[in-house]
């Protein structure tokens, strides 16, 4: 196994090894576990892997979810298929990090591309501990305690029918995270809000009592600041995709970024996401 660092904040390359054979090799599972807690997402290419080994490498890490707006593959439960080239309007371009709309938000993915454009269609990934380690020591002080709102309808609803978008968020309605997350297993500080989140659950400051109650002006500018962190570039890693290449992050302490500028040139991405548990 050769593992290459890309950049000085997140990302390695892991060449040498097949995620087939991984799929069957409980030392070779744990191996990777360890590599994607120090890079927090990890690069496999050339990986000549079937929808079945996929699905049994991620289980390794953990039981898999579905998925309520993409449908997953049906002879392996929890393989979501994200076929894109029908439609131009899409809703991962936006820096997110999956599932926050869930009480217990994804641990981590395992994504392969099956198909995709000659050029364009990137990711990028950001560490979302390094954007709370660099925050100045005020904001710090002052998100520290806070919690915010989370909700499917604000990401995936923005482009369905008003009808379908409402019965989305009765079937999800919004959940409550805090503010600053920590690693359950790194202990590491994370800044947990993304472009899921909605509002702070429990801002009171007298920025809030000056200006008015909840969603004060205030509130929005602290909140569009943090969000605002997943786009600094030394925070980040770009990833070019290309036909059974592999993907797999901690998806607890990054934010992702999938770039929509290859319309309409299909892609085709297959992704096992991993259940995990309830930030604190």
């Amino acid at each position: 196994m050769k593992v290459e660092q890309l950049t000085c904040s997140i990302g390695a390359e892991v060449s040498g090894i097949s995620l087939g054979d991984a799929s069957r090799d409980t030392g070779l599972a744990e191996e990777i576990r360890a590599l994607l807690l120090q890079h927090k997402v990890l690069f496999f290419r050339d990986q000549d892997i079937t929808r079945g080994e996929h699905a049994a490498f991620a289980r390794h890490f953990g039981d898999l979810e579905d998925h309520p707006v993409a449908g997953s593959d049906p002879d392996h439960p929890g393989l979501v298929q994200i076929y894109r080239s029908d439609k131009r309007e899409n809703y991962e371009n936006t820096y997110h990090t999956d599932g926050q709309w869930r009480e217990t938000p994804t641990m981590g993915c395992v994504l392969r591309c099956v198909e995709g454009p000659a050029v364009g269609g990137d990711t990028i990934w950001v560490n979302m501990a390094a954007a709370y380690n660099n925050l100045p020591d005020d904001i710090k002080q002052k998100i520290d305690g806070l919690k915010a709102k989370s909700s499917i309808e604000h990401g995936f609803g923005a482009v369905m029918p008003e009808e379908k978008r409402l019965e989305l968020g009765r079937l999800h309605p919004p959940v409550e995270h805090p503010v600053v997350r920590t690693h359950p297993e790194t202990g590491e500080k994370i800044l947990y809000v993304c472009s899921f989140t909605t509002h702070f659950a429990n801002y009171h400051t007298p920025e809030n009592v000056r200006y008015g109650q909840d969603k004060t002006p205030g509130a929005s500018m602290l909140l569009n600041y943090l969000i605002s962190q997943a786009a600094i570039p030394e925070y980040q890693v770009r990833f070019r995709w290309k036909p059974g290449s592999v993907a797999m992050w901690d998806n607890r302490c990054t934010q992702h970024y999938a770039v929509q500028d290859y319309w309409p040139a299909p892609r085709k991405m297959e992704r096992a996401a991993i259940i995990g548990d309830k930030p604190f």
